[in-house]
């Protein structure tokens, strides 16, 4: 299972058994090491497949979902296995690799009603790959940063809200093995085990705190939002690359990247994997001419990498080739706004905004116990800032900017009125 313990959509680790949170003391639990009624058979045959969609039918309330993919192993982001549980139905284990067509009845009893994930958005792109579809979501991982918790991976609110120690230790595995061993399947049928039972007490305690209406809303937008673009330049996020000194080495370093993707792509295999992203950083450096010196490099005289050394050689003969006009450049394009810390000098009028605005909004956050990154998007704040509001200056100005970047009803209700009253005490300071 995927449970973050970064921002929701943030782009943290995969990885459920994060402890990095060590703000509270680990309340007295009652081990949850096996599911109740045991683990269940993998299914993976149509017949199966069917028989598990009229179980679900027959069971009542939301239903459970989970999902375990092979981050680290494979270039893909597949689910290698789906975890499904529903009152009156029991637990299921889905292996959707051989016959994903198959999976279609499951799919269908699936459409409509609500669906318990924990960190919804590492769950839902898999299973939309597979054509499953979500008409309602209700994401505990989220529920508890709306609740301020200091820890909000699964097995810390099973212990907080259920009084239950689940076992956990397999998250990060490859999980396109096959056949699973059997105790990573106990491991992925605790994860759906009580997510329905911590789905209800979590949202009683929303409700205790007066903001289940604002979990709903953050629910909706979950499935509403648009996929994330992919980014530009993905090469440039190799490792150390801060270390490549000239242009002529960056193509070498973007020419080696490109041709690990697409063997990664072909292979399905992690590219780190195909080959690491020191080794590239090494190569483009070293810009080697023969296969004899490339293979006398670290990493690259192995077995493995001699099969490959023609493709590297000939990547990296590629930026040798290239004319200075089609080089990379030195540094990546500016993207977005600059660093708060430069605004002084390239825009003041909006580092006297982000003076003021930034701590409000952070004050705010406070005062309801929510992350600040959850009251409202940093980079919705900074856009904000940076462009301010034609006067005259009024909450429903704000309101509707917040609004056309993406701010829910919650959000702007706590934050439009006070960013209003800064902004026009900036302006007028200003003047």
């Amino acid at each position: 299972m995927t449970d973050p313990s970064g921002p929701a959509g943030s782009g943290a680790p995969d990885d459920a058994d994060s402890t990095a949170d060590t703000e509270s003391s680990t309340p007295e639990v009652t081990p949850l090491t096996h599911p109740a009624d045991g683990v269940p058979d993998v299914l993976r045959s149509a017949a199966e497949f069917a028989e598990a969609a009229e179980r679900l039918a027959a069971g009542t309330g939301p239903i459970a979902v989970d999902t375990e993919r092979a981050s680290g192993y494979r270039y893909s982001q597949r689910a290698y296995l789906i975890q499904i549980r529903r009152t009156g139905s029991g637990s299921f284990l889905l292996d959707p690799i051989d016959e994903p067509v198959a999976l279609r009845p499951v799919i269908d009893v699936l459409d409509g009603p609500e669906w318990v994930l924990h960190a919804a958005d590492q769950d839902l792109p898999c299973l939309r790959e597979l054509d499953f579809v979500c008409a309602e979501v209700y994401d505990t991982e989220l529920a508890g940063r709306l609740l301020g918790l200091p820890k909000v991976n699964l097995a810390a609110m099973v212990a907080e809200f259920l009084g239950l120690g689940l076992a956990k230790g397999h998250g990060a595995a490859d999980w396109s093995r096959r056949p699973l061993p059997d105790d990573w399947l106990n491991y992925a049928a605790l994860d759906v085990e009580v997510l329905v039972e911590l789905r209800d007490a979590i949202d009683a305690a929303l409700v205790d705190a007066g903001k289940d209406d604002w979990a709903r809303q953050e629910f909706r937008h979950i499935l509403d939002r648009p996929p994330t673009p992919p980014r530009t330049d993905r090469w440039r996020k190799t490792s150390n690359i801060h270390t490549v000194k000239n242009v002529r080495a960056l193509a070498g370093v973007r020419e080696l990247w490109t041709a690990r993707e697409e063997i990664a792509a072909r292979r399905d295999i992690a590219p780190g994997r195909v080959l690491p992203d020191s080794a590239m950083v090494t190569a483009a450096t070293a810009a080697p001419s023969t296969i004899d010196e490339l293979t006398r490099l670290p990493v690259f005289g192995g077995p493995r990498q001699r099969r490959l050394a023609g493709t590297w050689l000939t990547a990296l003969q590629r930026a040798r080739d290239l004319p200075d006009s089609a080089l990379p450049a030195k540094k990546a394009g500016a993207v977005g706004l600059p660093p708060v810390n430069r605004w002084d000098q390239r825009n003041p009028d909006a580092a006297a905004r982000a003076a003021v605005v930034r701590p409000l909004v952070r004050e705010i956050a406070e005062a309801n116990t929510v992350p600040v990154e959850n009251l409202v998007s940093p980079e919705v704040v900074r856009q904000l800032c940076w462009d301010g509001i034609d006067p005259p200056i009024s909450a429903a100005a704000v309101d509707a900017r917040l609004e056309r970047d993406g701010a829910r009803r919650w959000q702007r209700e706590l934050v439009a009125d006070p960013i209003a009253d800064a902004l026009d005490e900036v302006a007028r300071s200003t003047d």
